[in-house]
């Protein structure tokens, strides 16, 4: 995809300035699919049969990357008729996050253009609701734990900025079906003696970003006992790059975050790595308001659209120096 100017005016990135890739991380994080398994409503990559119903708004939801409704190409709805009048789509993103929204310092190309695999999803999103290549898009950086009232405030039209489908969230904002899986993982130098998520974290301070999974986890696993009682979560910050640096200042010994994200950031500082295997198991969406439903299901069409073409190609562009070459698309886990 060819980098497209912003029309909006962001300034800086404040991301950390050293990003060369350092090497090739092993973790697994593949294309999800855009429709239901077989036996759930699934009738292949055209987007229908999938299974029917809204999305799910309280916390005993099970599988919630599996609630969102129907892709479809109809754009009668009131939502999509607004944007369309209003002629550009309105993006929440990130724009320190290494591979997914960030602006390049060392780049060549003048203006300021942000690039990375979330802002290519925006930008299809956007041309195939507005009809036309290098459609409209503007910009607005979020920080993390500003993402849900971004989109019920109206700010943005959408929320396209790694963010995990939970049943948490289901509450306040809708969500599209998946466009990437993940897992939380534990980021730390790599002269530290911490192997992961486990006993060599005992009296080690972890930094996180507020309103992310990754907090939420790590609180409910400290009152259940499941983390080790001597590690301190630091007090979360609002950017999770943040983490990194407070990693580099030695404020903090680990970082808890998305095995994604948190490989750029290994990227981006060759003295840290990753350390053990993901500990759970999450789901990237797009996040729209609750009742704009006719968006919701245009958003899963064009995901339908971008499995076949573009999905593969932003991954290759964009990942794959620090995650490694995708083997392909997987089905979704089991019920």
């Amino acid at each position: 995809m060819t980098a497209r100017r912003l029309r909006a005016s962001l300034k800086g990135w404040g991301g950390v300035g050293a990003m060369a890739v350092a090497c090739l991380l092993t973790a697994v994080f593949v294309l999800l699919p855009l429709t239901r398994a077989s036996g759930e409503g699934g009738a292949g990559v055209g987007g229908q049969g999938v299974a029917e119903g809204t999305q799910v708004r309280d916390e005993t939801c099970d599988h919630p990357e599996r609630k969102s409704p129907p892709a479809s190409n109809d754009e009668s709805g009131a939502t999509i008729k607004a944007i369309k009048k209003r002629g550009y789509l309105s993006v929440g993103v990130d724009q320190n996050s290494y591979r997914w929204g960030y602006r390049d310092p060392n780049s060549t190309k003048k203006g300021s253009d942000l690039e990375g695999f979330d802002i290519d999803l925006a930008h299809r999103i956007a041309d195939e609701i507005l009809g036309k290549p290098n459609a409209d898009v503007r910009f607005h950086a979020i920080p993390t734990n500003q993402r849900i009232e971004a989109i019920k405030s109206g700010q943005v039209d959408m929320v396209v900025r790694t963010m995990t489908i939970t049943c948490k969230r289901l509450a306040d904002v809708a969500f599209s079906d998946p466009y990437f899986r993940t897992g939380q993982q534990v980021l730390a130098p790599k002269k530290s003696g911490i192997t992961g998520y486990d006993k060599s974290l005992a009296h080690k301070r972890i930094c996180t970003a507020a309103s992310s999974t990754a907090f939420d986890t790590l609180t409910a696993d400290q009152k259940a006992g499941r983390l080790v009682a001597s590690a301190r979560m630091s007090e979360p910050v609002p950017n999770q790059l943040d983490c990194l640096v407070r990693l580099q200042l030695g404020q903090v010994d680990a970082v808890v975050t998305d095995g994604a994200l948190a490989a750029s950031q290994a990227a981006q500082d060759p003295t840290v790595e990753l350390k053990g295997a993901a500990f759970t198991d999450e789901y990237y969406g797009v996040a729209m308001k609750l009742d704009a439903e006719d968006l919701v299901r245009r958003v899963n069409q064009v995901l339908v659209d971008y499995r076949r073409s573009g999905w593969q190609a932003s991954y290759d562009n964009w990942l794959s120096p620090t995650l490694g070459k995708n083997s392909g698309p997987s089905k979704p886990p089991a019920s």
